[in-house]
């Protein structure tokens, strides 16, 4: 026996598949086959007794004040997935939170959506509706490939026109303004199509209901009324209740009452003198 490996776990299924083979196929009191039997078969335990280190993705940070290397911690924990992108979507989402409030059609097609899109194109792309994820991922693009964009021949002449210029990747605040810029663009030509859309069929007879923000406001006013009137009558109620206390303070008259109470409860336990 090889000291250092354990192999009763790696038995286990061998085992088990034996015992259900030894049952005919139709026998009586066959048992059934554990759902976690093919996953063993597929994938046997560790020999070794050694627990194995999962692979590190990231790099271990040591502290520049030592020069010899420290020994990593949590060592045994499963490593965090991290992407590149998940950067640069907090800082997007952080600068327009609004964006998360619009909805999103999440339906895909085969699952390969990704691959139909070419972002070197710009922020837009076919079949798919403009979101934050579009400038994420045009930000990405910019940031680890060289492009060709339209400048001017002259920046303090515009009239001596335009010219294509091979740029190399852009840093990340450059590339999150350029695609953050072309995202403004389309968005603005968005609400344009959609506010002449509304006039032209006003024009046209069609009658549309309050908006969101409308409906919103009416809702907020009405609560804020409600809100007042329990105010005010919470106010009344206080200033009766301090104004009775103010009025019964210093009495004599229940001082009266007390004092002639306690006299005949006196007399009643005092006998009179024979």
């Amino acid at each position: 026996m090889v000291r250092g490996r354990d192999l009763r776990a790696v038995n286990v299924a061998r085992a088990v598949r034996q015992s259900l083979d030894a049952f005919r196929p139709r026998e009586r009191g066959k048992p059934s086959t554990p759902n976690w039997l093919k996953a063993i078969e597929s994938i046997p335990p560790s020999e070794l007794m050694t627990r194995p280190v999962p692979v590190q993705h990231s790099e271990v940070k040591t502290k520049s004040r030592s020069s010899k290397a420290k020994k990593p911690k949590n060592i045994f924990k499963p490593q965090k997935i991290v992407y590149p992108e998940d950067r640069l979507r907090q800082e997007f989402y952080r600068d327009h939170p609004w964006e998360l409030a619009r909805p999103r059609v999440i339906l895909e097609v085969d699952g390969k959506d990704s691959w139909y899109c070419d972002w070197s194109k710009g922020v837009a792309q076919p079949g798919i509706a403009l979101s934050g994820e579009c400038v994420i991922q045009r930000q990405l693009w910019l940031m680890h490939n060289s492009h060709i964009c339209e400048e001017p021949v002259n920046p303090f002449d515009p009239e001596k026109g335009k010219m294509w210029v091979k740029r190399k990747p852009l840093s990340k605040n450059e590339a999150y303004d350029k695609a953050r810029r072309e995202f403004y663009a389309l968005r603005q030509e968005e609400e344009i199509e959609r506010r002449i859309a509304r006039e032209e069929a006003m024009m046209m007879g069609a009658y549309f209901g309050k908006s969101r923000l409308q409906v919103g406001s009416e809702l907020e006013d009405h609560e804020f009324e409600r809100w007042k009137a329990w105010a005010a009558k919470r106010h009344t109620e206080r200033e009766a209740a301090r104004a009775a206390a103010y009025t019964s303070y210093g009495s004599t008259a229940t001082d009266d009452v007390e004092v002639e109470d306690l006299e005949a409860a006196i007399d009643e336990v005092i006998p009179p003198p024979a």
